[in-house]
């Protein structure tokens, strides 16, 4: 949008004014014409179709009807006041309704005249009707807008009905702005891109999105403005990308020395994986690049991250630099310390852990070992990043399920030394390959694929809630071989609004079936403080009660092997990867385990899905591309907090292939012409110039 027009503040758009400009800044964000026109329809209505009457049933989302309205009468009183008229064709006739603007319908609506009605059809009493149709009076001579063409739909607010902004409104605003810029937009793309990918021009694309005329013209805007959204998004990330390479320099970690030979010769408890071992190599070629690394690695709860940010660690030491590990959470923290104590031994390195609990006197010790070298690896929480917290020569940073944490914080760490520390964040939340695409374009990724050989899948079941006896008999059974069980609710207290079983009527329900002194039971959710959450916590870790009960405060950091059964009450309130994660608490160990997934009798198209997907498959990343379509990006697990960015109108769950192509584009642009100085580029420079290259997780997130 090269225009100046595109810039014009919307209180100057015809029929606009200072109010309504007020609430469409307020309710749409619309602060100019340019954000307007990016204010697209989010559906259209088919009004080049015309049904008869016979042929409407409720099952339609819409119709559109050609004919007569034959009589119009006020019924009923009070709020059961409505307007009621016979509409009729050469098949049939149908009762409309209206229940608002009564009087002004009357005045404005003429018995005996032709309309076009459109509606959507209902039925009341074995009677199909039309509730609030849309009515335009009908001539035969001319054609008017929203009248036989694919008529968009706009989201629109109850401020901005207030306000005659309804989608209709919002039309009328768009041929206003059209009419304006419409003659001075440029195209936005280069030339030689428009052709390889047969792209419609953007002033064309623009006004087909908002006034289609046909399907076909509509279908190519759509993949136009599609492309270019994806595209430039693209093109910031893997600019950033390349960027921080030339940038920033890092510690090059050329020797492959005694510790991490040590402990890949003699104290790896079980052969590393084909996967493990690509992605070991994938970080020392990056360490030994000189440019700093930022690599995402991500794979399921029990695939070997741990053991591959260890072996990473050691290579930073075996080069003279410390190493540190931040973890979200205190028993996560302490879970990663006892494992990697273990790992080590004694003789290899020194490690300690450090979270908000630790003392005074451990932690002074602490920053003392950090700062004179004495001290290798370092785990713990957001204590870390505090400003008192120095090495004396970091060179490695491993963040676990990074997505819990702000780049802000994530920045502190990269700023703990002159030189930046190579950044490797791992998460045991698989993510779709469009969104890694989108959210990590400008890290390298790293995926491990595969678990560890000797490891049983666990066994998922779906139970309803008249099922719940034969699970309590199978809980006991699981008990009696000296095994134990986890059960998981959404809530602690009971909601008003969710009809959910609730963690403190559960635990009553839980009790009266397994009473001491035979059955002991832990409880751990979000609201106890750390002390008796801790207490617990390690109860059952010591096998000292056989049953966990929680909300998902265990989703990431309780490792019990003998653990063998999770049970999830109202699964079908979770979302796909939180259900996944939960799933993974068990399987730790070498027995069989079972993961029952408890619901109402009555489940949703999307909640039976959900559950469904559960019972199918064990595969994280088919489980993220599951819940990428139901629930859309945002509400996939921590990508708001990672700086997702909003699209006007691309969508990960059904554009990969799109991204895929605009991708690729841009890395080949990248190849043939790194700086952009080819004068067919010139376009690709202002749009950095003006929009780019800063996107808020550009360093590590």
């Amino acid at each position: 949008m090269a225009d100046l027009s595109v810039i014009t503040p919307i209180e100057y758009l015809k029929g606009v004014g200072p109010q309504k400009a007020d609430v469409l800044k307020k309710e749409l964000q619309i602060f100019t014409i340019g954000n307007l026109l990016e204010h697209y329809p989010f559906r259209y209505v088919d009004r080049t179709k015309f049904h008869k009457l016979r042929e409407i049933h409720p099952d339609m989302v819409g119709a559109q009807i050609l004919g007569r309205l034959t009589a119009l009468q006020e019924v009923g009183e009070k709020r059961a006041r409505r307007l009621v008229g016979q509409f009729r064709d050469d098949t049939g006739s149908i009762e409309l309704v209206w229940f608002q603007s009564i009087t002004w319908l009357q005045k404005s609506l003429k018995v005996g005249a032709a309309y076009i009605c459109y509606g959507k059809p209902t039925e009341f009493n074995g009677q199909v009707s039309i509730t609030h149709p849309e009515m335009e009076l009908y001539t035969a001579q001319e054609k008017k807008i929203g009248n036989l063409t694919m008529q968009p739909v706009y989201s629109s607010t109850e401020k901005l009905k207030k306000f005659n902004l309804d989608s209709k409104g919002i039309q009328k605003l768009q041929q206003a702005a059209l009419e304006i810029v419409f003659r001075g937009l440029q195209e936005t793309m280069p030339g030689y891109l428009l052709e390889k990918h047969r792209l419609m021009s953007y002033p064309q694309a623009l006004l087909a999105i908002h006034f289609p005329q046909q399907v076909d013209d509509l279908n190519a805007a759509i993949r136009r403005l599609k492309f270019e959204e994806l595209f430039f998004i693209q093109l910031r990330l893997l600019r950033n990308k390349q960027l921080n390479t030339q940038k920033y320099r890092g510690h090059r970690f050329d020797q492959v020395g005694e510790k991490f030979n040590t402990f890949f010769n003699e104290r790896l408890p079980f052969p590393l994986t084909n996967a493990q071992k690509r992605v070991v190599k994938e970080i020392r070629l990056d360490t030994n690049t000189g440019a700093q690394m930022n690599r995402l690695v991500q794979g399921d709860v029990g695939s070997g991250k741990t053991v591959v940010a260890l072996m990473a660690m050691l290579l930073a030491i075996d080069n003279g630099y410390q190493a540190c590990m931040m973890a979200p959470t205190e028993i996560l923290a302490q879970q990663h310390y006892a494992g990697l104590s273990s790992l080590l031994g004694d003789d290899l390195c020194s490690i300690k852990l450090l979270t908000g609990s630790t003392p005074a006197k451990e932690r002074r010790r602490i920053h003392q070992d950090l700062e004179d070298g004495s001290l290798d690896i370092l785990i713990g929480t957001h204590a870390l990043i505090e400003d008192k917290v120095k090495f004396k020569n970091i060179g490695f940073v491993v963040i676990d399920e990074q997505h819990r944490f702000g780049v802000e914080q994530r920045a502190k760490l990269w700023r703990k030394n002159s030189i930046p520390p190579h950044m490797l964040v791992m998460t045991a939340t698989p993510i779709p390959r469009t969104l890694a695409m989108t959210m990590y374009g400008d890290l390298d990724i790293s995926v491990i694929d595969e678990l560890p050989a000797g490891r049983k899948p666990i066994k998922t079941v779906h139970f309803f809630e008249n099922q719940r006896l034969r699970v309590f008999g199978f809980m006991r059974d699981e008990i009696a071989k000296g095994r134990q069980v986890y059960v998981v609710y959404p809530l602690i207290k009971e909601s008003e609004k969710l009809d959910l079983i609730f963690l403190e009527a559960g635990l009553e329900n839980l009790q009266r079936e397994f009473p001491l002194p035979t059955y002991k039971i832990s409880i751990v959710h979000g609201k106890m403080p750390v002390r008796d959450k801790d207490f617990e916590m390690q109860r059952f870790v010591k096998g000292e009660t056989q049953i966990m009960v929680a909300t998902t405060v265990i989703e990431v950091g309780v490792n019990v092997p003998n653990a063998s059964v999770m049970i999830i009450e109202n699964s079908e309130r979770f979302g796909l990867s939180q259900l996944h994660q939960l799933r993974g608490r068990v399987g730790r160990g070498a027995e069989q385990s079972y993961c029952i997934l408890m619901s109402g009798n009555k489940l949703s198209k999307e909640g039976r899905k959900r559950l469904e997907t559960m019972v199918r498959t064990s595969d994280g990343f088919e489980i993220a591309e599951v819940d990428l379509q139901l629930r859309g990006p945002g509400d996939i697990s921590g990508t708001q907090q990672s700086g997702i960015i909003e699209m006007k109108i691309a969508n990960l769950a059904s554009d990969k292939a799109i991204l895929t192509e605009a991708r690729a584009s841009v890395i080949e642009i990248f190849q043939t012409d790194p700086t952009l100085s080819q004068a067919e580029n010139n376009l690709l420079v202002s749009y950095l110039a003006q929009r780019g290259p800063n996107i808020s997780w550009d360093k590590i997130s």
